[in-house]
């Protein structure tokens, strides 16, 4: 079993050192660790600090990508070095990288395709009881949309099988830890978290400006992702809602009349006539969203039969049951971009499908 650590940065020359000396270089069930530096753009001496700790698989972006993207990128490049579990930690020395070991062990044991580092917020010291409450409200609403009990949503501390990293893809460009989660539990993959403790607080996120901006954010990329699987339970509640409301007027217009009202009450009758008419476009774009969440099934299929020729069969990862809610060896590869998007020098070396 081959485990490649992933280090998304964005200049993280302060803290990067800390990270990559904490790592773990032997873990039970594992033969062989490599890490992966994805340097997303960053202007202070990141990639050289990587270097200096012997890491030569690096991904450099020539411009900020974003988290998202780097995230992606990180991913392709662990599969193209033949990993079977990736772990995605951060260089701000956030998370505890010596409970590594055991957040792979539930995909060891095949219990778990994607483990999640519980960070218990409600303990974290530096965390407001405003943004506690927010992280709780988070976690509920992509547990709604994911049909899985996480109490750690957010939380980028993460193990994935090479069979989840083949089911799933990425496409929003903020943060891909809520997306992955809704995608993840809605192909009926099995998720699980380990309760961890992060280590102190070394700097302000980079993802976001304030609180609210994260909420916006946040909120845009589940909605987004709950339609893509689920958009009748959306669009037939407000199909139902509008259809109501336009019903309305018209009722209480025969109502009237019926007891001798001879007022037109033209204005409700148009509003009712609008609201019917906001009921149809609804169903109407239900009846689209549908359509365009079956191309994306076909599609995504599709996306994951192509990763098995390009990276390889999934015999040798390890199969769980479906649910619903657990000295480093380095290639002399490294990563250079051209133009904003990253290329490889050499090719790491790719599992040939049989």
């Amino acid at each position: 079993m081959k485990l490649v650590i992933q280090v998304p940065c964005l200049n993280e020359e302060a803290t990067l050192g800390l990270v990559l000396d904490s790592m773990p270089t032997k873990v039970p069930g594992i033969e062989t660790i490599e890490i992966v530096v994805i340097d997303d753009g960053s202007t202070d001496a990141t990639a050289e600090v990587a270097r200096s700790r012997g890491v030569t698989h690096i991904v450099r972006h020539a411009t900020t990508m974003g988290l998202a993207r780097s995230f992606r990128d990180g991913v392709e490049y662990a599969l193209g070095l033949g990993a079977d579990i990736v772990v995605n930690t951060d260089g701000d020395n956030q998370y505890p990288q010596e409970r590594i070991g055991d957040l792979v062990q539930p995909i060891l044991r095949g219990e778990a395709e994607i483990v999640i580092g519980d960070r218990q917020t409600s303990t974290i010291k530096h965390f407001s009881p405003f943004k506690r409450a927010m992280q709780r409200l988070g976690s509920w609403a992509v547990n709604r949309a994911a049909g899985t009990t996480l109490p750690d949503a957010a939380s980028g501390f993460r193990a994935y099988s090479r069979r989840s990293l083949y089911r799933l893809n990425i496409v929003t460009t903020f943060s891909y830890c809520m997306e992955t989660i809704i995608q993840a539990g809605n192909k009926r993959l099995a998720i699980t978290s380990v309760e961890i403790s992060t280590n102190p607080k070394t700097r302000e996120s980079r993802l976001f400006s304030n609180v609210f901006e994260h909420m916006a954010k946040s909120g845009q990329a589940i909605i987004r992702s709950y339609i893509m699987y689920r958009p009748w339970t959306i669009f037939a509640w407000l199909t139902g809602l509008f259809a109501i409301a336009g019903l309305a007027p018209f009722v209480r217009f025969v109502i009237l009349r019926w007891l001798g009202d001879e007022g037109n009450h033209l204005q409700s009758l148009i509003l009712g006539v609008a609201m019917l008419v906001a009921a149809l476009l609804s169903l109407a774009l239900g009846v689209l969203s549908d359509l365009q969440r079956t191309n994306r099934i076909l599609q995504e299929d599709q996306l994951e039969r192509l990763r098995e020729l390009r990276y390889g069969p999934l015999d040798a990862a390890p199969s769980v049951a479906p649910a619903r809610s657990a000295a480093p060896a380095r290639s002399a590869a490294a990563a250079r971009s051209v133009g904003g998007a990253p290329t490889r020098s050499p090719t790491p070396p790719r599992r040939r499908a049989s």
